[in-house]
């Protein structure tokens, strides 16, 4: 299934994409696609029930977060070893682990804020994963046994804030709009392999990164088992996986950032396409 939430921010409904690609409302189903809708048992129940039997939305309808009331996102830095090569790091010897506020989480389609006093906010096309089954001491072998699906993440970053403010990499990772989720959330039984994924983002129509989830580091069950030994993974939960080489930080011989006015379209294979502007922050 294609899971996703339409609406006005803050007031999305539930829905489901049909095969056909039309939108199909969920609320007299479900309240939201968030935390104990997304356990094995109510996605199977979600699995039984024949779209055309639900009401069409218009296409036009605002696209939102593919997952609701996000309680953790977590991310995996330099997850891909042409990355880390790029930005001048070591290959990481654990997964790399930090944190992005769940307040910077928005549709896959919103306008994404350049900062005030930014100069270098960069673009970084993801796997997301997104958590159905509590996780906690879980083993690589049962890792994806907790997982209910797949979506796009684009982990806008302003590298500035990230590695010269002081500090953790939480500030360059959480202003308003820099974590774009969706357009849906694909479970797990339509993702054949998770290490054998394309993805790819554009910036005014100019190709800066092709790469495949199979060069990930560490992959989904390594990652997903890692997280389990340090906090409890629970439904609803995101993980953004890291990102293949081409972010502008990565440009030669110059680095290439974000300004306002431009636009991103961004893509991995079989989870959508997503498509922002850049604006002027909002007050």
């Amino acid at each position: 299934m294609k899971l996703l939430r339409y609406g006005n921010a803050g007031a999305e409904k539930p829905g489901l994409l049909d095969e056909n690609g039309t939108i199909r409302d969920l609320s007299a189903v479900i309240g939201d696609i968030a935390g104990d809708t997304l356990t094995k048992a109510e996605l199977a129940k979600l699995a039984k029930i024949d779209p055309s039997s639900l009401p069409e939305v218009s296409n036009d309808v605002r696209i939102g977060p593919c997952v609701g009331d996000v309680r953790k996102f977590i991310c995996i830095g330099l997850n891909y070893s042409d990355h880390a090569e790029e930005a001048g790091m070591p290959i990481p010897e654990e997964p790399i682990v930090f944190m992005k506020a769940t307040t910077a989480i928005c549709g896959p389609n919103d306008d994404i804020e350049i900062p005030r006093g930014s100069k270098k906010t960069d673009w970084e096309v993801e796997l997301g994963v997104v958590i159905g089954t509590r996780a906690k001491y879980v083993s690589v072998e049962n890792a994806l046994d907790h997982v209910a699906g797949y979506c796009n993440v684009n982990d806008v970053s302003e590298r500035a804030f990230q590695i010269e403010r002081s500090g953790q990499w939480v500030k360059g990772k959480s202003h308003d709009t820099f974590a774009p989720i969706g357009p849906w959330l694909v479970t797990k039984d339509e993702v054949a392999d998770p290490q054998d994924l394309d993805m790819w983002l554009e910036v005014d129509g100019h190709r800066y990164q092709n790469g495949n989830t199979k060069t990930m580091i560490f992959d989904v069950p390594t990652i997903i088992s890692h997280l389990s030994e340090f906090m409890t993974l629970e439904p609803g939960d995101v993980i953004t996986t890291g990102t293949p080489p081409g972010v502008g930080m990565g440009c030669k011989p110059d680095p290439i950032f974000l300004t306002v006015g431009q636009k991103i379209e961004m893509g991995v294979e079989g989870l959508g396409v997503q498509s922002q502007k850049t604006i002027v922050a909002r007050p």
